[in-house]
């Protein structure tokens, strides 16, 4: 038997060998009195919101390598589920995803980056689940209400739609789809989904409810049978490794939908560890899935680094494989959804916990974590202090598996903070690439024209919208040199459980800047009301970025031009007349050095020696006044 300690890979090609120890606690092993439920699977969370992001904009082979890593079957964390967001032009999290529907007439299945996401996926493992969550809708589907489910028929067709476009255009069959809301499930959307689902030849596609809380909806599934019927798994956000008793008189599957959500560093690891082995020990979750599942976004944004690996600078190639990868690989390299639990699982005397599971052909792994507590804290909810101590442990193995170990047992030292696998399966590995290369800042000096016929990607590279969405738009009424632009096209406040700004924003490049300068064409598509703007030293994105600070300089279709210090204009730095109007291009440039800054419009100067109240630092941005149509070009950046 072959183990590594601490955190890293340990793998156990075969039960051979008896450990001459002391005796410590005995544990057993036993399938004769029947097996536990069904392994699910161990999964990763693209989304809520656009938690991938900068992926899509690495090179070649890094981009190959991040895939493989998460993806490819014995070689790192070997995934058996992902789950993505079905993009609501919403800020879900740490920014928006672009709808397959922006409006009711509307239909496009080639919009971000879910699609090739789960695309790659699928052809490094055949066999992985997929799944689709909307976590916000196109205000065209509340019809005007920030809820979506007013009018159950819309949204059941929306997101049936999503599946059927997956399907048609990218031939990815999704297995589930989730239901969520922050404030309550609905239970007769689930049923009218459910309906629209089967009528459109979409049986397969089991549905997950209320993928948020295990109750109230536990509760419904126990007196409605028409709603039990409908919902296929029960999923629970950070369920602390418990469930409730009226889940399990379900009996449904029970699963950790969306868990871990903590910083990746070998705390993080450890958090993984533990939930884990005792999402099932505790709460009979057969599938866990984290968000998120490469942290490919900008690090200052909210939950930075809360991804099994990182991958947040595609400028240079540098990715990290954290200890979660490897973590999960303690599992899924060595069981495979359609395994069984034993029911002889649970936890260590001295602390810690183990689980053991069986294709039901002979094969069996075992998973022991050792995680101490302040070793594997996460993110949420509270962990209760407890003790976790070095022990030695013997396992006595009864059933059919009495002769698989020399005398039936076996006997080991366990440390803390570990992980230990033990099976009889012979396939995994520690998949390795050379080293990517060396972590670099953002490039001081940044232009991009857009000027690209065919984008493989709707999203220009590095952008990250924060509210509305900017995507590649060929203008052709323009025969000049704005043909090729990136186009701000969301126009109505989306349904949404976070907090989108009333002004659209996209923020680009390194949080550390403080003297530079931005220049960019805009173009108004809004008559008399519309307005633009570029910024830099901007604070603040995600949940917060209506509380965005920086430097905004404005110009509006109606003739006049503004300078603020938040997103949402109250602290005014200068304002007057510019003669700016809609349906016509204007150069922007905007310098800020130390506590002034200066704005040219045409290449003509407009204001000067603003004083800037703060911050110090931020991203640069460009974005629009209100949910409207505008065009942007030439955008260009110089780090002083």
């Amino acid at each position: 038997v072959r183990m590594i300690y601490k955190l890293s890979f340990a793998i156990a090609l075969c039960f051979s060998l008896c450990f001459d120890l002391s005796i410590g606690e005995s544990y057993v092993l036993d399938d004769k009195i029947g097996l536990g439920r069904t392994f699910d699977g161990i999964g990763g969370l693209s989304g809520g919101g656009a938690t991938s992001r900068l992926l899509v904009n690495y090179a070649e082979p890094y981009r190959s390598q991040i895939l493989d890593y998460l993806f490819k079957p014995n070689f790192g964390a070997s995934l058996q589920i992902l789950k993505v967001e079905i993009g609501g032009d919403a800020q879900t999290t740490d920014g928006t995803e672009p709808s397959h529907m922006h409006y009711e007439n509307d239909e496009n299945f080639f919009r971000g980056y879910e699609w090739w996401l789960m695309r790659e996926a699928k052809k490094r493992n055949p066999n992985i689940t997929l799944i689709g969550l909307p976590w916000a809708f196109p205000g065209w589907v509340g019809h005007g209400k920030n809820w979506p489910y007013d009018f159950p028929d819309i949204t059941a067709s929306y997101v049936v739609s999503w599946i059927l476009g997956a399907e048609q255009y990218h031939d990815l069959n999704i297995d589930y789809v989730g239901i969520w809301n922050e404030r309550n499930f609905d239970s007769k959307y689930i049923k009218l989904l459910r309906y629209t689902l089967d009528k459109s030849g979409l049986e397969r596609v089991r549905i997950i409810a209320s993928d948020n809380l295990w109750q109230p909806i536990t509760y419904s599934l126990c007196v409605d049978q028409e709603l039990a019927d409908a919902v296929d798994v029960i999923g629970a956000h950070y369920p602390g490794t418990t469930t409730v008793i009226e889940a399990l008189k379900t009996q449904k599957k029970l699963w950790s939908s969306e868990d871990y959500s903590t910083f990746n560093d070998e705390v993080g690891g450890g958090c993984w560890a533990r939930i884990l082995n005792q999402n099932y020990i505790n709460g009979l979750m057969t599938a866990t899935i984290s968000w998120n599942l490469v942290a490919s976004y900008y690090e200052d944004l909210p939950f930075g680094r809360d991804g099994l690996m990182t991958a947040e600078e595609p400028w240079t190639g540098n990715y990290v494989v954290e200890s979660p990868i490897w973590i999960t690989a303690h599992t899924t390299q060595f069981s495979q959804p359609g395994w069984t639990y034993l029911q002889t699982v649970g936890h260590l005397v001295h602390g810690g916990s183990y689980v053991a599971l069986t294709d039901s052909k002979g094969n069996l792994t075992v998973v022991i974590e050792t995680m101490t507590h302040d070793h594997s804290v996460c993110i949420r909810p509270p962990l209760l202090p407890f003790n976790v101590t070095a022990q030695n442990v013997t396992f006595q193995l009864k059933g059919s598996f009495v002769s698989t170990i020399y005398d039936g047992s076996f006997t080991l030292s366990l440390d803390v903070d570990a992980v230990y696998t033990l099976t009889t399966i012979s396939t995994g590995q520690k998949g390795t690439y050379p080293d990517p290369p060396a972590s670099g800042p953002f490039p001081k000096v940044y232009f991009d024209d857009f000027n690209v016929a065919n984008p493989s990607f709707s999203e220009a590279p590095y952008f990250a919208d924060q509210t509305g969405v900017f995507e590649y738009y060929i203008n052709l009424t323009d025969p000049g040199p704005h043909v090729f632009t990136l186009r701000q096209v969301v126009t109505q406040m989306p349904v949404t459980w976070a907090t989108d700004a009333d002004q659209t924003i996209s923020v680009i490049g390194d949080y550390k800047w403080q003297n530079l300068t931005v220049m960019c064409d805009v173009f108004m598509e809004t008559v008399k009301t519309g307005g633009v703007f570029i910024a830099v030293r901007v604070d603040k994105g995600g949940q917060s970025v209506r509380s965005a600070k920086g430097v905004f300089f404005w110009v509006f279709a109606d003739g006049s031009y503004k300078v603020t210090n938040d997103l949402v204009g109250k602290t005014v730095l200068a304002e007057g007349l510019s003669g700016t109007r809609a349906y016509g291009w204007h150069t922007l440039t905007l310098t800020v050095e130390g506590e002034y800054a200066t704005g040219l419009l045409n290449g003509y100067p407009l204001w000067k020696d603003a004083v800037v109240l703060g911050p110090k630092n931020g991203w640069a941005a460009i974005g629009t006044h209100s949910f409207e149509l505008a065009q942007f070009d030439n955008f260009a950046v110089e780090v002083k």
